[in-house]
């Protein structure tokens, strides 16, 4: 009898040994690559590819021939042009310098007093974030130009030019400064009080020494965003600037006025410079902060002090006067019938269609334009931050995405509208069907302001619980699943949060869309600048005082909203 030696076919059958030639892919990777490949595509068509359009347009001539650095030294060798550079830093840092000042005080008296009328100061310091720079540029014309009602405070001097920036400007950019300020001075840990109240330390050296440090970081940020947005501005320039021309008003002049693309490009270099380095300069200061504070600090809560109170009461009435009569003189100018020869109050300045054959279309087209943003905006940005904190993506990809939604921060609304411009204007580029519609101001919008949404979206899945993914895949439930069936409704208030800033911002904005609406499509607050551009001062804040009116409408129906989306989507954190 012989041993057979034969093996079973099952077993080394080559048909079953053999491997397949592709992985085998799930539906959840099919899914998250389709994702990541469409918030790829479109942060590098609505962000990059510009950039880099206008980047190579700042070395070509006029027919696309690399001449080099040739037109920067054309730019840096004329006087005329070069001085604007002066100007902006000039009032960059006088801008900042007060902003910064008037902030911390203010922000002071919010977190650190027990002055009364807490509630009423913070809305009043954060009213200006409603409106459209070109509002306080307007309501300056009206309270200090040739025919304003209180020119003789300037005794003899003109409105027009950096007075007029400085004012408009600091009035602008007020709310961004107190918004964080605000935060750095709420969290103090109160435990360093106590000890320097034990050791018997003055209240001046309590504060320099305590107060100050631990402010460090948010003061640096304020400094940084609010220099940023006064050099980056075009608003408030181009109504009350006058002869005093800076980096953003050259822009437009070199691009709207004398249709000189190449030299637009070089000044839109120089402008992105200071932006890149202030953005550079927040992010490090970001990553420090990180390791300010312990999770066994204590909150500080102010004791009542009369004389402290009632000085910081004063000083933040005063600031909120002042608010409160650029915004009432703007409404007020709008009333008036014919500035300043029939001051009879009527609704004539908002019957657009007599001094603007576009009418109310601008308003509804903003309208349209910012529904549309609020709406498209969050669901990529959210998506975007999903992906970058939840997924499992290879390290370089998040990193590469984050760094493209962290970018915008650092590029002005103008340089990106520009960038538009040489892009989707390209010959051969199948895109430039976009160029003059609806759907490009949208495109753009979200782009330039992604990196805030992006952040406040990253904050709150932040807290979910990672717990969540590793569930959902030990149950074989698809990752999309569940995203959609918890992260989302979990996340409902922040995305909220991000629907109305958009909403808000697309409603204000100026510098990035002057430059891609048509005349279907074009904006409120592009209505504004032409309309006072033409000398229609009352219908341009007629028209600026309706978009401040309807952000603060969506501002508080959004606040009663969040409220109840609160209660109803984090009882999670509270069992």
């Amino acid at each position: 009898m012989s041993i057979s030696t034969h093996t079973p076919a099952d077993a080394n059958s080559p048909a079953l040994s053999r491997k397949p030639l592709l992985p085998t892919i799930s539906r959840d990777q099919w899914i998250l690559g389709l994702v990541i490949g469409a918030v790829a595509l479109y942060l590098i068509i609505s962000l990059l590819l510009p950039l880099l359009a206008m980047l190579a347009r700042s070395v070509q001539d006029s027919n696309g021939a690399f001449v080099g650095l040739s037109y920067f030294a054309d730019y840096l060798g004329n006087p005329a042009l070069s001085h604007s550079i002066g100007n902006t830093l000039k009032a960059g840092v006088i801008v900042t310098t007060i902003v910064v000042s008037l902030s911390f005080l203010f922000a002071y008296g919010l977190t650190r007093t027990q002055m009364p009328f807490k509630p009423l100061f913070k809305v009043m310091g954060m009213l200006p974030i409603l409106a459209p720079s070109l509002l306080p540029a307007i309501s300056m014309i009206y309270l200090f130009g040739n025919q304003g009602v209180a020119v003789d405070l300037l005794f003899g001097q003109s409105i027009y030019g950096l007075p007029g920036i400085v004012m408009g400007l600091a009035f602008w950019t007020f709310p961004h400064a107190l918004l964080i300020l605000t935060t750095a001075l709420s969290t103090s840990d109160a435990r360093l009080y106590e000890a320097a109240r034990s050791m018997g330390t003055s209240p001046f050296r309590t504060f320099t020494t305590i107060t100050l440090p631990a402010a460090k970081f948010g003061l640096i940020s304020t400094v940084t965003v609010v220099f940023t947005l006064v050099v980056t501005d075009f608003g408030v320039p181009k109504v009350i600037g006058g002869q005093y021309n800076v980096l953003a008003t050259d822009i437009y002049k070199q691009v709207a006025g004398q249709q000189n693309f190449a030299m637009g490009a070089v000044i839109s270099v120089l402008l992105l410079i200071p932006a890149l380095l202030a953005f550079v300069i927040d992010h490090r200061v970001q990553k420090k902060q990180k390791e300010l504070f312990g999770a066994r600090s204590v909150n500080f809560q102010p004791e009542r002090n009369p004389v402290k109170d009632g000085i910081f009461f004063l000083l933040c009435s005063l600031v909120s006067l002042a608010i409160a009569v650029v915004v009432g003189m703007a409404i007020y100018g709008s009333l008036v019938t014919f500035w300043p020869w029939n001051m009879e109050l009527s609704w004539n300045n908002y019957q657009f269609e007599k001094f603007s054959a576009n009418g109310w279309e601008p308003y509804f087209n903003s309208l349209e334009m910012a529904f549309y943003t609020a709406i498209v905006g969050t669901l990529i940005i959210f998506i975007t931050a999903y992906n970058v904190e939840k997924s499992k993506l290879p390290a370089i990809l998040k990193h590469f995405i984050h760094i493209m939604a962290m970018l915008p921060m650092a590029v002005p609304g103008m340089v990106l509208g520009l960038g538009y411009i040489f892009f989707f204007n390209q010959a051969g580029n199948p895109l430039g069907i976009l160029y003059g519609t609806m759907a490009i101001l949208v495109i753009n919008t979200v782009a330039h302001y992604f990196t805030v949404g992006h952040l406040t979206a990253l904050t709150a899945l932040k807290k979910l619980p990672a717990e969540i993914e590793q569930v959902a895949a030990s149950l074989k439930i698809p990752q999309y699943k569940a995203f959609l069936k918890v992260s989302l409704p979990v996340c409902t208030p922040a995305l909220l949060d991000i629907a109305i800033y958009l909403f808000v911002n697309a409603l204000t904005t100026t510098s990035a869309v002057v430059f891609l609406y048509s005349t279907d499509t074009m904006l409120a607050s592009v209505s504004v600048m032409n309309m006072e551009d033409a000398g229609q001062t009352g219908p341009a804040a007629a028209m600026a005082v309706l978009i401040l009116a309807t952000a603060a409408c969506v501002k508080i129906a959004h606040m009663t909203l969040g409220k109840l989306l609160l209660n109803r989507t984090q009882k999670w954190k509270r069992s």
